[in-house]
């Protein structure tokens, strides 16, 4: 479980997440691998309302070598299918991988809750963040938004925007868990999928990206995303693979 605060609305968060999505996809994707989005659509299932992707994740650059020597051919292929009825979203992942992701909290039984470990995730915290995979103009300590006047995150800045009523602030929970079918590397791969990295570079990215999307509409993102996925199509057929960035939920 995953729980991590935003000086954000709660409305604007959907803009954020979906921008950034859209963004990371981009930065993920060159050279044959990457996103492919195979479906992107309204669904209205048993009186939920809400948006359905299907998207492909080409990942054999993206994991560790010690995985990519032992993985079979295509396992490293993955369908990410996802219902997003916000604020709620129900994620799974299919074929050697099954993941399930959501952004709230809800339906666990008490054993389930009792092997589940609790993350905090603070985006404002550098020290969490490799030397490796510092970027900048990533950072939420630099940052000051010049549309909202939010920002830098320093400090006990997650107690400063609960005690002040007229600040925005949110707070998003995933919920993850994970099974690899294959004996051997289960734990490994396991292990490698439920770190916290991509998750909290993702959301780190979604605060310090605040000036280019917090003006945008619904309509915005989704002629946005239908833009993405031509340019997606294109780019992962032709050039070179980009960084690991991306948090694709």
């Amino acid at each position: 479980l995953q729980r991590k605060s935003f000086p954000i609305y709660l409305p604007n968060y959907q803009v954020g997440q979906l921008y950034t999505v859209a963004e990371a996809s981009k930065n993920e994707t060159g050279g044959g691998e990457g996103v492919e989005v195979i479906a992107n659509e309204p669904y209205d299932e048993n009186g939920e309302k809400g948006q359905f992707t299907h998207k492909i994740y080409y990942l054999q650059s993206k994991v560790p070598n010690y995985i990519r020597k032992l993985a079979p051919s295509g396992s490293l292929v993955l369908h990410e299918k996802a219902w997003n009825a916000y604020p709620y979203c129900r994620t799974s992942e299919s074929d050697y991988i099954h993941a399930a992701l959501g952004l709230t909290v809800h339906g666990l039984d008490e054993k389930s809750w009792k092997a589940t470990e609790v993350v905090n995730i603070d985006i404002g915290d550098n020290s969490a963040i490799a030397e490796k995979d510092y970027k900048e103009e990533y950072d939420p300590t630099l940052f000051k938004s010049q549309k909202t006047g939010r920002g830098p995150l320093k400090g006990d800045w997650k107690k400063e925007l609960t005690n002040n009523p007229s600040c925005p602030h949110m707070c998003a929970y995933k919920l993850v868990t994970v099974e690899f079918k294959m004996f051997g590397l289960q734990t490994m791969v396991e292990n490698f999928i439920q770190k916290r990295r991509i998750f909290t570079h993702f959301h780190r990215q979604l605060f310090c990206l605040l000036d280019k999307w917090i003006d945008l509409s619904m309509d915005d993102i989704r002629n946005m995303e239908d833009e993405t996925k031509n340019e997606l199509d294109k780019m992962r057929l032709n050039g070179e693979a980009r960084g690991m960035t991306a948090d694709c939920s």
